[in-house]
């Protein structure tokens, strides 16, 4: 009898090779770009603000999309969304290298963010696909998936480091453009559209999100060294008032964007809430380090890169090491030593100074992503035990737009720091990491059950 499978094993190849390509750019460009921050900032004149700016206009488009951007691949067809999002991330990728200054730079991230939000979940959605119902085939493409990720994410910062020495800040954000260009071709030539879906849009509460997350994160960054005055406070009453409007509308709505239901359980509100501690911790300290490393401590661009390398391998040890823990289990236990963990790794960094030694700096390095990385993966799969298995996509969508949100937040809380109080407030970053962390750790002893139905552990799709 003719096996249909091995006709589509090629094809299949290539439907996964142009989806990994999709998430390594996503995930180089979170990556990457924290180690071209103090060039960047030299060459544009731009202060710290701007640089957090640079950083949360990728990360707040990212998160504030994500879960429309999934309806839209749903409803115009994933192939189509897929080729949209590359597009765009190409176009904003060639903008970021041209930017006269930091305004445009910060316009040309946030049209990143954009097609990061389109790439995500349609890459998925082709895999799904292209698996054609067969679990185990879409089990071990969705792993080469996210290994494509973390790769990635281990390749950036010393990548970006040899980029900024030899050819300039500017080659991090062109170097995207042919890999885009590969992966446009892959997925017009090999990948097979999916059928389009109905999906009812929920514009108000897309635009009041929007709104919200701006006025908060335009709240911190403004607040630096001026403290309360009327543009900040102006900023915050935006953020309230959207904020309340968008629960409003979202509890109104036939098909809200982000289904408050979900929240009724105990479980999904508890790892909705340790995932937005742990990115904002994990993207505010990686913001910070990447500055102290060059403007205090004075490491080139491809000496910082060296310097992270260890915190991205460590990540993915750790998430392989998770899925081995974890099976079958109670999540709570793991993920609750996880989170404990990372904040002794934050602790010991907390004491560092204009004078420390790498060595000094080393342990944290390996002791944060190892707890992290045991974490995450059980923070996401415990998620979804709470959820139907035709409502994970969403679920999953909810819990990376928080994630992505609560880095956004910690890059403008703990990048102020840094901006008003320099060593200090490196310093008080990492000693509020630790009792954020240690925070994350109760609400998950508390609030994680014990999953209703068998899971297999999910991969950590980031940081």
């Amino acid at each position: 009898m003719h096996d249909t499978r091995k006709d589509l094993q090629p094809k299949i190849g290539l439907t996964i090779l142009a989806a990994s390509l999709g998430f390594v750019l996503v995930q180089l460009d979170v990556s990457i770009v924290n180690i071209a921050l103090a060039k960047i900032g030299a060459d544009l004149g731009t202060p710290v603000a701007g640089l957090q700016w640079v950083v949360d206009a990728y990360a707040l488009a990212f998160a504030a999309l994500l879960l429309s951007a999934g309806a839209l691949g749903d409803q115009i067809g994933a192939r189509k969304g897929f080729t949209i999002g590359f597009a765009a991330f190409v176009v904003a990728s060639l903008g970021c290298g041209l930017a006269p200054g930091p305004i445009a730079l910060i316009v040309a991230r946030t049209a990143q963010g954009i097609g990061a939000a389109l790439l995500v979940p349609c890459s998925l959605a082709l895999l799904n696909q292209a698996a054609a119902g067969d679990a185990r085939l879409r089990a071990t493409a969705v792993s080469l998936w996210t290994a494509a990720g973390s790769v990635a994410m281990a390749v950036g910062p010393v990548l970006g480091g040899l980029l900024v020495d030899t050819l300039g800040w500017r080659s991090i954000f062109l170097i995207n453009i042919p890999i885009g260009i590969v992966g446009i071709f892959l997925t017009q030539s090999f990948v097979r559209e999916s059928v389009a879906r109905h999906h009812s849009f929920d514009p108000v509460g897309q635009v009041l999100a929007i709104t919200t997350l701006l006025g908060l994160v335009g709240a911190v960054i403004s607040s630096e060294g001026s403290g309360l005055t009327p543009i900040v406070w102006c900023l915050l009453l935006v953020a309230v008032i959207s904020g309340a409007g968008f629960i409003l509308v979202e509890s109104r709505v036939p098909t809200p964007m982000l289904p408050l239901d979900f929240f009724r359980q105990p479980t999904f509100s508890a790892a909705t809430f340790v995932g937005l501690l742990v990115n904002f911790t994990l993207y505010g300290v990686i913001f910070v380090l990447g500055l102290y490393l060059q403007r205090i401590r004075g490491y080139s661009p491809v000496n910082s890169g060296l310097a992270f390398l260890p915190f991205p391998i460590v990540l993915l040890f750790s998430n392989l090491v998770a899925g081995w823990i974890a099976k079958g289990n109670n999540l709570r236990y793991p993920m609750v030593i996880g989170l404990l963990v990372g904040a002794a790794g934050y602790w010991l960094l907390h004491s560092i100074d204009a004078g420390s030694p790498y060595l000094q700096m080393l342990l944290g390095f390996l002791v944060i992503p190892l707890g992290v990385g045991l974490a995450v993966p059980c923070m996401t799969t415990s998620l979804l035990t709470t959820v139907p298995a035709s409502r994970s996509g969403i679920a999953a969508g909810v819990l990376n737009s928080v994630r992505q949100a609560g880095g956004a937040l910690g890059v403008a809380v703990y990048g102020g720091l840094l901006n008003e109080k320099a060593v200090y407030g490196a310093q008080l970053s990492f000693s509020i990491s630790v009792a954020l962390l240690i925070l994350a750790a109760v609400v998950a002893a508390v609030g994680i059950k014990q999953p209703r139905r068998a899971v297999v552990l999910a991969p950590s799709s980031e940081t």
